[in-house]
């Protein structure tokens, strides 16, 4: 609060407690400057639930001694912590790779978080759409084309052989293997290959994840590519 927002906000005091007014100048200028020294920091109001008035009017109703700047900072204090509390930090916005740019957004929206001027970002549930998601991180995702950047991709290759020849097939042009249920493992969409192992009794004894789709699996995404046949029905 400035100077002219203390005064506002002692004469919104006397008003509820005429203990507190100073007839005198310079008993009233030296209140003044009391105040403001102490409670500079702390605003009038905030658009996020915060005033220091209904905090004044609150210890005026309740307690028996005369208000203090002390009973205005702590309910602040309390708020502040409440909301910090409360807050999850969002994914910033700013590209990963800077640093500086990134450490500062953080920054700048848990300043903001604690001053009252922006909302407590709090974790949402796990949900099957996309509402909510903050339109530069959508852009910025289609911009780079994938939420991994393309260098961690390629440092990635060697422990997802699966998944890297499918964006390679993809990116070749060629039909996405993956995108159909394998008809000789029943692999489902999305799901890797395997090796099935029969045992004498004709049942699976192991199933081991393969690099690369059954020849079988890319004919039949080739085909439906094409829309010449449907997926096969689970059995």
């Amino acid at each position: 609060m400035d100077r002219r927002e203390i005064a506002a906000l002692l004469a919104y005091i006397g008003r509820l407690d005429p203990r507190t007014i100073r007839t005198n100048k310079g008993e009233a200028g030296d209140q003044l400057a009391q105040w403001h020294e102490l409670l500079g920091d702390v605003p009038m109001a905030t658009p996020h639930g915060w005033d220091a008035r209904v905090a004044a009017r609150q210890h005026i109703r309740v307690s028996p001694y005369q208000i203090l700047p002390a009973d205005i900072a702590r309910p602040w204090d309390v708020y502040r912590r409440d909301r910090l509390g409360r807050h999850t930090d969002p994914t910033p916005c700013a590209d990963p790779d800077d640093q500086a740019a990134w450490t500062a957004e953080l920054v700048g929206t848990r300043r903001a978080v604690a001053a009252g001027t922006a909302p407590p970002a709090q974790a949402r549930a796990i949900t099957t759409g996309r509402d909510g998601v903050n339109p530069r991180l959508e852009a910025r995702l289609r911009e780079i084309g994938s939420c991994i950047p393309p260098a961690p991709r390629a440092a990635l290759t060697p422990y997802r052989p699966a998944r890297a020849a499918r964006e390679a097939a993809v990116a070749e042009g060629k039909p996405d293997a993956l995108s159909v249920r394998c008809a000789w493992c029943w692999a489902e969409p999305g799901e890797p290959c395997r090796r099935r192992r029969i045992g004498p009794d004709g049942g699976a004894r192991g199933t081991v994840p393969l690099a690369s789709p059954h020849p079988s699996r890319v004919d039949l995404a080739a085909a439906q590519q094409d829309g010449q046949i449907q997926q096969p029905a689970a059995v």
